[in-house]
């Protein structure tokens, strides 16, 4: 069986990834979006489908309001004892751990470990009875970056030092040097790493028979002549017991459409592992396709279509905020209360619906009940990030109104693009079109009653994130109003597209 490059098209950033068994675990970087720190499983590590979450809020108050870009950055998961552990950092609190026996079901509340800000990219190794994590610096909380520091713990990750050991300095020869993962395999520690930044950027190996160093270094995936940029925050995976065979799997940087997944061959030579396409000596460069590592074929994928049934939302959606049980219900669909928010601009309201964007070229279809009741009452769909755009109906003196709007994040006030429009219709349904230009640049248009709005927008990256696709509610005050979408389709039309 074949696979094609990128196996995910989704915005799964900093993936680490681990073997139990016979299945395939997956966490990535969440950011300030609830739950956090995605769950993803697989039988043969192309096809993944999205099980859980380690995180149904984020623990600190200040996550009750949106904080662009803060939160989870660069999650570990590893194995030991019958125990998964994830390894979580926040950028102003430290490093925490959440552990589970089982990666589908609850995962213990998060604990401290290390309570000091600017550590980012944890990931624990054990050796001899011991446990060592690496870690990483954030340049705007510390004031350095590119190095790379050990320090040990305890076997359970209860409690670590209070010293630590810097193992790497990139500065000079690996500016950026970031995403650190370590493994232990026959005589020596290994740490694998991104290096030169997410869009031009490569891999490098740290090689060294002691844990605290020295090291020394390799090169071992680079984006060559290949459309690959990075590549970057990768992990590498054992296929099998005998750790014959491994692979390996990084992110490369598509701005709006995020940082997705891609699927490497890896090789071992000379106690050095090699990624991509390589002659055994020398770095490798992604491969567009290969041959899946496990011959297993599954039915697992990961859909961003919701028809509302039921009592839950689909595990695709997420919230910039710690979400309220007030914002939604579902009754014949789900239900968004037009909840108070006092900004003007949409830019930090917390009770967006959002989703990742899940290919290169879609459509969206979403129908909306409307029961706006007090001006100011407000129900619609958006494409955002750092700049983003949106369709809604809104009621204003005591009648409702089409508009399409604006904005950015941390501008005071979104703006109406186009004259607003008298909607006296029971339903609404919105619906948008996306095409996929170049790297970079998604390119989209929103349709409503059959009328197209001709403005072309191009949709923009968001803090730390891709774009992201969803439906809101709001109100400007009190209000018993609001919108019950009954569905929310996205369909793939890559094939349509490629074939025009």
């Amino acid at each position: 069986m074949r696979y094609v490059n990128p196996i995910i098209q989704s915005d799964y950033s900093d993936p680490d990834i681990i073997r139990v068994g016979e299945h395939f675990y997956m966490v990535a970087s969440s950011f300030n979006h609830v739950p956090g720190v995605p769950v993803l499983q697989s039988e043969n590590l192309v096809e993944w489908r999205l099980v859980n979450y380690v995180l149904p809020s984020l623990p600190f108050e200040k996550f009750d309001g949106v904080r662009h870009g803060d939160g989870v950055w660069a999650p570990s998961l590893r194995y030991r004892n019958g125990k998964f552990y994830c390894l979580i950092s926040f950028p102003d609190e430290g490093v925490y751990v959440s552990e589970t026996v089982d990666p589908c079901g609850k995962w213990s509340p998060l604990r401290p470990l290390i309570e000091r800000a600017g550590l980012k990219s944890p990931c624990p190794v054990w050796s001899d009875g011991k446990c060592y994590i690496v870690f990483g610096f954030d340049r705007s909380r510390t004031g350095f970056s590119s190095k790379l520091a050990v320090v040990e713990a305890d076997e359970n990750l209860t409690r670590a030092g209070e010293e630590f050991t810097f193992v790497y300095d990139g500065r000079d020869l690996a500016p950026e040097t970031d995403n650190p993962k370590i493994y232990r395999r026959g005589n020596y520690f290994y740490i694998l790493a991104s290096a030169g930044g997410a869009e031009t950027g490569w891999q490098v190996a740290l090689r060294s028979a002691n844990i605290f160093g020295p090291y020394l270094t390799k090169v071992i995936l680079m984006q060559g002549d290949t459309d690959v940029n990075g590549p970057h925050g990768g992990a590498l995976v054992d296929l099998d017991d005998a750790g014959e065979k491994w692979a390996y799997v990084h992110y490369s940087d598509m701005g709006a459409y995020g940082k997705v997944l891609h699927l490497q061959p890896a090789i071992w030579r000379d106690d050095w592992v090699l990624c991509g396409k390589t002659d055994g000596e020398q770095a490798g460069v992604p491969v567009a396709a290969g041959d899946y590592p496990v011959d297993i074929s599954t039915d697992y994928a990961i859909d961003p279509s919701d028809e509302f049934e039921g009592e839950r939302l689909s595990p695709v959606w997420q919230t910039p905020a710690n979400p309220v049980n007030e914002w939604y219900d579902f009754k014949r669909g789900l239900k968004l209360n037009c909840t108070y928010y006092g900004g003007n601009s949409l830019s930090d309201m917390p009770q967006l619906f959002l989703q990742k964007v899940a290919y290169l070229n879609f459509s969206v279809k979403t129908k909306c009940r409307l029961n706006l009741i007090n001006d100011g009452d407000e129900v619609g769909f958006v494409v955002f990030g750092k700049a983003y755009s949106y369709i809604c109906v809104v009621r204003r003196d005591g009648r409702n109104y089409l508009e399409i709007r604006k904005g950015e994040i941390g501008g005071e006030s979104d703006e109406t693009l186009c004259q607003s429009q008298p909607y006296d219709e029971t339903y609404v349904t919105f619906q948008a079109s996306a095409k996929y230009e170049r790297r970079n640049r998604l390119t989209y248009k929103f349709t409503f009653g059959g009328s197209a709005f001709t403005h072309k927008f191009y949709a923009e990256r968001g803090a730390g994130t891709g774009a992201k696709i969803g439906i809101y509610a709001r109100a400007n005050g009190l209000s018993k109003g609001s919108g019950t979408f009954k569905f929310f389709r996205v369909v793939c039309t890559d094939n349509r597209v490629n074939k025009a």
